[in-house]
């Protein structure tokens, strides 16, 4: 929009000059009438992003405690448990706590079923597609101007699993998004990069990889970590889905 356009605006009344201010505390969504997520409930909460997260399941519960006491953590479960949202949120409070000085951010570069052929552009542009869930995730804890500033200088990177091969992560808080579809191979690179004074975060649905049963390695390896005692496997359920109540209702019969 150009200026002359935008002194209109103001002139007429059209444009609202806040609208764009930075985030508050909380950031409501303009519904005609109240909304749970949570199917069991009928209370009359309003739906909006609370910048100090809560968990809203047991499950949840279990996740954020895990996060807190161990340095890996893996979250397996269902879509819209919150796994990815809830392990980004604790990544932002850790970075702006100052007890680590980056987030790094990976997910595979895995198409879901179906081949979106040649992407133009640099290299960055052909990754946007796939990186794009984090950028969204981030957004909603920090502004988008922030999380480009923050980018800029070196303290948010999202790269994809491709690019983490021979890297060692110190002092970071690390997400490995959609894990289920990495491969047993890759998982085994992925973990092998946390470094002292980080904690990393694995996250996946083993039950939607894009990959063939065979090759998702993220099943095979949560089991075998389950029996080391510094890492910490939480297994989400249907019931922590805090996504629109008709999720869990098609995950039931899907």
């Amino acid at each position: 929009m150009t200026r002359r356009a935008l002194k209109r605006q103001l002139r007429e009344g059209a444009y609202d000059a806040g609208q764009h201010a930075d985030d508050g505390k909380i950031r409501r969504l303009p519904l005609d009438r109240p909304w749970s997520p949570l199917a069991h409930h009928n209370d009359d909460r309003e739906q909006g992003y609370i910048k100090t997260i809560k968990a809203k399941s047991p499950g949840q519960h279990e996740l954020l405690e895990a996060i807190d006491a161990k340095s890996l953590v893996m979250a397996l479960g269902p879509a819209g448990t919150g796994k990815t949202y809830l392990a980004i949120a604790k990544a932002v409070e850790a970075l702006e706590a100052g007890r680590v000085a980056r987030i790094v951010l990976s997910r595979p570069a895995v198409e879901a079923g179906e081949s979106i052929g040649f992407l133009p552009g640099e290299m960055e542009d052909k990754l946007a597609p796939y990186l794009r869930p984090l950028y969204d995730a981030l957004s909603d804890r920090i502004s988008m101007k922030r999380v480009r500033a923050l980018i800029a200088e070196g303290a948010i990177e999202i790269a994809p699993v491709g690019f983490m091969r021979g890297r060692t992560l110190n002092n970071a808080f690390v997400v490995i998004d959609e894990a289920q579809n990495c491969t047993y191979m890759q998982l085994k690179m992925l973990l092998t990069r946390l470094g002292w004074h980080s904690t990393m975060v694995v996250t996946g649905d083993p039950a939607q990889s894009d990959l063939l049963p065979e090759l998702s390695g993220l099943g095979p390896v949560a089991a075998k970590l389950e029996a080391v005692g510094n890492i910490a496997v939480v297994r989400l359920q249907d019931r922590d889905i805090v996504r629109h109540p008709l999720v869990a209702e098609m995950l039931g019969v899907l």
